[in-house]
């Protein structure tokens, strides 16, 4: 159980790490970089690099509030 543990721990690790390196670069490198160059083929238009983050934190924030709804109302059951 400990190997799949850390597999996962090592998964979640790279995943992450990839995915801060792309968003990094998309915002901080890329528009240092030529217009015309071809790694801009490799990313979506500058506008996404906010509204992305946005609509992920609204996504959470919207799953949080329902999971402690969820949790509050279940407890109250509990007590009754």
């Amino acid at each position: 159980m400990e190997l799949a543990d850390r597999a996962v721990g090592l998964l979640l690790t790279l995943t992450s790490l990839s995915i801060f390196t792309y968003y990094t670069f998309w915002v901080i490198i890329l528009p240092l970089v030529d217009s015309d160059h071809f790694v801009h083929k490799y990313f979506l238009p500058q506008e996404y690099a906010i509204l992305i983050p946005v609509y992920a934190a609204m996504a959470l924030i919207c799953f949080l509030s329902v999971f402690v709804g969820y949790v509050m109302l279940k407890s109250k059951k509990k007590k009754a």
